[in-house]
């Protein structure tokens, strides 16, 4: 029994000197997790803001419309005779692209062209009798109206039959081709379509707000998905003059080059506006912080410790933030050493944090 008791008695006695280490070691102002140094200042890089140069791009998506761009539609009923192109073939403006069926046409123009042949020569005759006179001035005046009819006529079957041949407006690429010989089309009929992309448009939004950054002429560069590293140079040419009222943004037109047809109507495309040089309030991007919807720097006020400044982010690019709000020239804020600052912790600007800190 005694040899029973004095084992329980020095487990006892261990344990409780096991627990009053623990208690010694967590006791207040001690190293613990996320406590830093007790009282000590946090070690952190600090920098001093000041107004310099930013140049950033306005980068917004938009879709590529032709230069010129047409559904080729017959204008009259009639059989198609002969197909004068394959789809996706490049064709010359005039170039003739379908001939339809004009047999009907052919025997009208050739009546009316009697007709008018019989109107002028007697024409020309009471002319002569009316210099005579020998008929009545109107007797000339009406036939001088027929022969005018008649010709009226004549012209009309003629553009008749020219609508016979559908043409292309302008040059350009066809689309599928839409119709086969011995086809019936009737007005609006499409025959193929026809686009222009020699060069092209590229339509994109732009927000009110970055409106007074954009004017015609200005250089545009542009990236589609289908050439991954493929860059596109073009330039604005026009700015919207109404603004849509559901975005409250202007719809912005760039026109690129495409000589080698690579941008095609419909496709999207990312495009980036660059903007002009102006003066700016620019942190390093490490020291803008990003908490839920909050965005805000360490500011550094003069007893050495550190306030939250909620800021406006108006632009980045690699490494660098512009800000439009929240801070001033003159203010200083932590750019390193930001994973344990609390509001109204002490700060220490030296050398940068380590690689602890770092990793927050």
């Amino acid at each position: 029994m005694s040899q029973r008791f004095t084992g329980h008695f020095w487990a006892a006695l261990v344990a409780m000197l096991m627990l009053t280490a623990c208690g010694k070691q967590d006791k207040p102002g001690s190293s613990g997790p996320g406590g830093g140094r007790g009282n000590q200042p946090v070690p952190v890089v600090v920098s001093t803001i000041a107004l310099q140069d930013w140049n950033d791009n306005l980068q917004a998506l938009g879709t590529v419309r032709a230069h010129e761009a047409v559904t080729v539609t017959a204008k009259v009923s009639e059989t198609v005779q002969q197909v004068h192109f394959e789809s996706g073939q490049d064709v010359a403006k005039g170039a003739p692209l379908v001939t339809l069926s004009g047999q009907q046409q052919d025997a009208l123009l050739a009546s009316a062209q009697a007709q008018l042949k019989d109107a002028e020569a007697q024409l020309q005759r009471l002319t002569q009798l009316g210099g005579q006179q020998l008929v009545a001035r109107s007797a000339v005046d009406t036939a001088r109206a027929t022969r005018d009819a008649a010709r009226a006529q004549v012209g009309q079957i003629r553009a008749n039959l020219s609508d016979r041949v559908i043409r292309a407006p302008f040059a350009g690429v066809l689309g599928i081709r839409q119709v086969s010989p011995g086809a019936l089309v009737t007005p609006g009929t499409v025959i193929a379509t026809l686009d222009d992309i020699s060069r092209v448009y590229v339509d994109f939004p732009v927000p009110e707000t970055e409106l007074a950054d954009v004017a015609p002429a200005q250089a545009l560069t542009g990236t589609a998905g289908a050439y991954p590293g493929k860059r596109f140079d073009g330039r604005v040419q026009t700015v919207a003059a109404r603004l849509d009222a559901g975005s409250r943004s202007a719809t912005v037109r760039g026109e690129f080059a495409n000589p080698e047809r690579l941008l095609k109507p419909g496709m999207l495309v990312r495009v980036a506006l660059l903007r002009s040089t102006r003066k700016a309030l620019v942190v390093p991007e490490l020291a803008v912080q990003q908490i839920g919807n909050e965005t805000f720097v360490w500011r550094v006020k003069g007893d050495g410790t550190v306030e939250k400044a909620d800021v406006v982010v108006g632009g980045r690019i690699p490494g660098q933030v512009m800000l439009t709000s929240g801070i001033q020239a003159g203010d200083s804020i932590v750019t390193e050493g930001t994973g344990k600052l609390q509001p109204g912790a002490k700060v220490a600007a030296g050398a940068a944090p380590m690689a602890d800190d770092a990793k927050h």
